[in-house]
């Protein structure tokens, strides 16, 4: 027998941190009844820097929703990201050996199981094997099941980070006598609500723009194939502007929410605006176009780094279905158009529609959307009874 179960989409990130909370109904159906937030204290570039202050924002954005909803969680999917997640890819082949050359099911699991063999260092753990097309002969095939052939190749791509951080982010859940079901990256988190079926088969680029963090998922063929993140993000256009104009940097933040633009729109070098923008004194002119072309400069080089990242999968003909934004960076004006520059496709804001509503539909709320769609996948695959796998379980069903 199924029993309702409530789920929490969490993600920690470096300026905010938000849970949403979901009902799912015997199994199949999900809800969303809550949300909480609360702005974030110890956390650096994704990562978790003082484990205190960290877990009280967490703890309150954790009470904010259960208090709204009138409900306790019962479980946790957690979103992860930052400087330590790395990914590489594992392959493996074997040789069919039935006397009709058809695949079995035998030798799938074997080639599978080789190439999610290969070993890391200690201090390492698996995030997810993401599962890229199986290759029979030299052909790519989606299911190789009593296809006929000589040898069965199987690829994907390992994501994996430091198990320490990882390991501090879900004792800051366990503390709240709550358990973490399941990791997820970001990035693969928010694919899941913002790229369609269709952009996900012709070949998309989801981006996750945080403040301290930028995640990344490659889909090809409807599968996520590469996935990773790194350690740059809206706090470093901040950065940029209040050393490059000589400002504190809750000024900085302020004129990049104010006039900020991924595009420099104003030519003209004369034109400027005011600081502070109340005329008291410290207040000064700043050039808009300097503003403008700092924040630029700095968007373009997050998109030309995920570019060198993705190597031949991030040629124009791979990403025929666009480059899909999302996070509160993805907010800042002409964002889509600075991506579209760079991979040379069409390129758009996430938008949550088809899950969510309201306030929710905002590209910030995506991968704790993304999260809770993960769980009920999860759920409706398992039942309510049976126990999660959680990170050391390492295969995430959901992405392969």
């Amino acid at each position: 027998m199924y029993k309702s179960k409530v789920i929490a989409g969490i993600e920690i990130g470096t300026s905010k941190i938000s849970v949403l909370l979901g009902e799912i109904v015997e199994g199949r159906s999900l809800n969303i009844i809550g949300l909480g937030q609360s702005s974030s204290k110890g956390v650096l570039k994704g990562d978790i820097v003082d484990f205190h202050d960290a877990s009280d924002c967490v703890h309150a954005a954790i009470l904010s929703a259960e208090e709204q909803a009138g409900v306790k969680i019962d479980g946790v999917y957690l979103a992860v990201s930052g400087s330590d997640i790395e990914g590489f890819p594992s392959e493996a082949s074997v040789n069919v050996t039935s006397r009709d050359r058809r695949v079995s099911m035998e030798e799938i699991h074997q080639v599978s199981s080789m190439a999610k063999g290969r070993d890391l260092a200690e201090d390492r753990a698996v995030i997810h094997h993401l599962r890229r097309p199986y290759r029979l002969d030299n052909r790519s095939v989606k299911k190789p099941l009593n296809l006929e052939g000589d040898r069965l190749e199987a690829s994907y791509w390992t994501v994996h980070g430091n198990a320490r951080k990882i390991g501090d982010a879900i004792h800051i859940i366990n503390g709240f006598n709550l358990h973490v079901d399941d990791v997820v990256l970001s990035a693969l988190a928010a694919g899941s609500v913002v790229a369609s079926d269709e952009e996900k088969k012709n070949g998309c680029l989801v981006v996750d723009l945080g403040q301290g963090a930028t995640d990344y998922a490659v889909y090809q063929d409807g599968n996520c194939v590469m996935a990773g993140s790194m350690p740059i993000g809206g706090d470093h256009i901040s950065n940029d502007l209040s050393i490059g104009l000589r400002m504190r940097l809750s000024q900085a933040e302020s004129l990049k929410h104010r006039y900020g633009t991924a595009v420099v729109e104003h030519k003209n070098k004369t034109e400027k605006v005011w600081l502070n923008n109340d005329f008291e004194i410290g207040d000064r002119p700043i050039p808009l176009w300097s503003i403008e072309k700092i924040v630029e400069l700095r968007m373009t080089e997050i998109f030309e780094v995920i570019q060198k990242k993705l190597g031949t999968f991030g040629r124009r003909e791979r990403l025929s279905g666009g480059v899909i934004l999302c996070g509160g960076g993805a907010n800042l004006r002409r964002s889509d158009d600075c991506a579209e520059l760079v991979f040379g496709v069409p390129a758009r804001i996430g938008d949550n529609g088809t899950m969510a509503s309201g306030e929710l539909r905002e590209s910030q709320y995506s991968v704790v959307l993304g999260l809770l769609k993960y769980g009920l996948q999860y759920q409706s695959k398992v039942g309510s009874e049976a126990q999660p796998a959680g990170i050391l379980g390492k295969l995430k069903g959901l992405f392969n």
